[in-house]
């Protein structure tokens, strides 16, 4: 994960200063609506450090303005499917947590054409580009005790998983989380012309969310003494923290669960297709007339 903070520290950049390099000669006024599909993984307490680790199907929407030929805005939304172990990844096998979360994203995204690019070009109908924006996203993690999914504790008579009862809790945690969270996205990717009006990209996409709940882990171990307790066993299905000496019984109440002072990524690794739209008052840039030189 340090690695993508470096590589979206670099977006930022291009991006900031992308802009005194973008030619002004051509003004297009262009939508493209069009939308994407691809594979989405989760990097968090449960999997640190492999990307594409129980990699799901996303999908998504999207709907893109160009006012000339190197920058581009748009407007995204994405369904992705988002699922993590320690089995799987193996991290913390000993823990044997899992979950899975649909998230719903809606971001505005700015996006810079590395060169000059507009659908329906011969000469300039190929671009790689960097993106960067802001999100907002949904999530609701179900745990796995080994039997059956169950929605997220904090949904469950006022019980917190982490952090103990509302009467006991260990960290500044409270009994329920927000599932809407912010996260940045940024990326690359690389645009090519199909046709007239079609369009196509193929893109890597990263988001850093502000929060460390995507996976329902973040930071201590619940107290118990009754292991009748139903909702020990989404917080501890291995038993990983039972007193050896009292079974069904855990004093032992600081060992960590998770990271707290890490937030959650996921990824989205996409390849979308568009149909470019003509606004009105609008200059179209296949016009041969107004781009001779495109």
């Amino acid at each position: 994960m340090k690695n993508c903070k470096k590589h979206f520290l670099v977006a930022l950049i291009v991006l900031a200063f992308g802009q005194f390099l973008a030619p002004k000669a051509a003004h297009s006024q262009i939508i493209e609506v069009g939308g994407s599909v691809g594979l989405s993984y989760y990097m968090g307490d449960i999997n640190p450090s492999k990307p594409f680790n129980q990699s799901q199907l996303g999908w998504g929407a999207l709907v893109r303005f160009y006012n000339d030929t190197r920058w581009a805005f748009r407007l995204a939304y994405s369904n992705l499917q988002l699922n993590g172990s320690d089995k799987s990844s193996g991290y913390r096998p000993e823990r044997g947590l899992s979950f899975n979360t649909n998230v719903h994203d809606v971001a505005l995204i700015a996006e810079f054409n590395f060169l000059d690019y507009f659908t329906g070009s011969k000469r300039h109908g190929l671009s790689p580009y960097l993106f960067g924006g802001l999100s907002v996203l949904n999530f609701n993690p179900k745990a796995d005790d080994g039997k059956a999914l169950c929605n997220v504790l904090t949904d469950v008579s006022g019980y917190n998983q982490e952090n103990g009862t509302p009467t006991n809790n260990i960290d500044d945690g409270t009994d329920k989380y927000s599932k809407v969270a912010v996260s940045i996205p940024f990326g690359i990717g690389v645009k090519y012309s199909l046709g007239k009006r079609i369009g196509a990209a193929i893109e890597w996409r990263w988001d850093y969310a502000f929060t460390d709940w995507l996976d329902d882990c973040h930071a201590y171990y619940p107290t118990y003494d009754n292991k009748n307790n139903p909702y020990v066993q989404y917080s501890d299905p291995t038993g990983f923290t039972d007193d050896p000496d009292h079974p069904g019984t855990n004093v032992r109440q600081y060992i960590q669960r998770g990271n707290k002072y890490d937030k959650d990524w996921y990824g989205y690794l996409n390849f979308s297709l568009v149909y470019k739209f003509v606004l009105p008052g609008g200059t179209d840039c296949n016009a041969r007339d107004k781009y001779k030189n495109y």
